[in-house]
């Protein structure tokens, strides 16, 4: 970027972007700290039915994911996101009264469909305010909120669980989410042209640049109405819907057990769990950060999506093998937070290099939504596997599905790859040498 341009939206978007993903993303996890601490003990909930009620959230997480995509692209993410908030905040809360597993199961669910366009609408906002040579390291800035809400979530929910009880942990963290509406709608907005508070030059900036890549892009690939069904039609996008089903399979088993997996590791209480599991949500962030460098210096998205996945791979591999060694164990576990998010920027921007923007805002939702199966697939395999065969065993199951996630970078089309301005005018002043 021209160090004279302002960079006003790296605060002013992103910011409120992130706070608003962390907040989402404690809500979703919360129950992973609540089942441990004393919900699954007071509802009578079997590991089988805690993987059950871990995973359900991404049933329901399915029904907005196109939707919420495409109503970023012709409408307004921040209304979308205002009523999610809105959604969100009354569930959690809500959840705190429960006293039947099935409610917990419909109040999961229900959760899952408010929460369900948030990554679809903030990404195609994202790819609204950053041009092609930003949009990594922007994306990056977004998705660690998974790991800077991992960090929050973890000491805050033991303490709370701790100091009260589990019920109290839904609805203090669901109150959060009406404080978190006041700042998305009063900071945020939906596209540079729209922005009273952006400065004239970047907004030139913006708007220039972004015409001058999206009309560079219809070239290539012209596209009208851009229906749905334009997204399965996509190869590359349905391979990349396998590919984070799988991911998403290991990510989330991951997550939701984490704190349940320290709990038999150590037999730490709740307290002292939350505190161990801080440390692998540290390293996530600083995964996040070093894989968007390479990603957008080198283009090379295929390749750091791969060594991301098989790095995560052989972390849970290691956590078992070093079992007997409680420190070496979780040293192997804290590894596993540094590569849990690190595929994440290299694979978001992947799908505006596959297809036109008309089509990548609805193609992000399919991604997301039929790719978040995998949450409810990981959290359910990991308590079934856990009730037949043991913790270590599901581990291990869960390698194996990263394992498969990594593989499919093998069949995505090279055009996934971004070759950098730098490197693509070295190459043709060497051609035009040669010549």
């Amino acid at each position: 970027m021209n160090n004279k341009i302002p960079g006003t939206r790296w605060w002013r978007i992103i910011a409120p972007m992130l706070i608003a993903c962390i907040i989402s993303f404690m809500d979703r996890v919360n129950i992973s700290f609540a089942l441990p601490g004393g919900m699954q003990t007071d509802l009578g909930i079997t590991s089988q039915m805690a993987g059950v009620a871990s995973g359900i959230f991404f049933i329901g997480y399915l029904f907005l994911q196109i939707p919420g995509g495409r109503i970023a692209v012709n409408g307004s993410g921040k209304r979308f996101i205002a009523w999610s908030l809105v959604a969100w905040a009354i569930v959690s809360i809500a959840t705190g009264f429960v006293t039947h597993e099935y409610q917990l199961l419909v109040l999961r669910f229900i959760l899952g469909v408010a929460e369900g366009g948030m990554l679809p609408v903030v990404l195609t906002m994202v790819s609204n305010w950053f041009p092609e040579k930003e949009v990594g390291r922007a994306n990056a800035f977004v998705m660690m909120f998974a790991p800077l809400g991992g960090m929050l979530t973890a000491p805050v929910s033991g303490a709370i669980i701790a100091a009260f009880d589990w019920r109290w942990l839904f609805i203090i963290e669901g109150l959060l989410s009406f404080v978190v509406l006041i700042v998305w709608w009063f900071l945020i907005s939906d596209r540079p042209e729209e922005a009273k508070w952006l400065p004239a030059s970047e907004r030139e900036y913006l708007v220039t640049t972004l015409a001058r890549e999206r009309q560079a892009h219809l070239a290539e690939e012209p596209v009208s109405n851009a229906p749905v069904k334009a997204v399965f039609r996509n190869s590359g996008l349905m391979k990349l819907v396998i590919l984070n089903f799988f991911y998403q399979t290991g990510d989330y088993g991951y997550t939701l057990w984490l704190p349940t997996i320290l709990k038999n590791l150590t037999g730490a209480n709740m307290a002292g769990v939350g505190v161990l599991a801080i440390l692998p949500f540290v390293a996530t962030l600083a995964g996040i950060y070093v894989i968007s460098l390479f990603s957008d210096r080198s283009g090379k998205r295929r390749a750091l999506v791969r060594i991301s996945l098989y790095c995560f791979a052989g972390c849970l591999l290691a956590s078992v093998v070093l079992k007997e060694n409680i420190i070496a164990a979780y040293i192997a576990l804290v590894m596993c937070g540094f590569f849990l998010k690190a595929a994440t920027s290299p694979f978001w921007s992947i799908p505006s290099r596959i297809a036109a923007p008309e089509v990548a805002g609805s193609a992000r939702g399919v991604i997301n939504g039929l790719g978040n199966l995998g949450g409810f697939c990981g959290p359910y395999l990991v308590g079934v596997m856990i009730y037949f065969y043991g913790q270590n065993v599901a581990v291990c199951a869960l390698a194996g599905s990263l394992i498969i996630a990594g593989t499919m970078t093998f069949f995505l089309p090279k055009k996934c790859d971004h070759v950098p301005e730098d490197a693509a005018t070295l190459s043709s002043d060497k051609k035009l040498h040669r010549v």
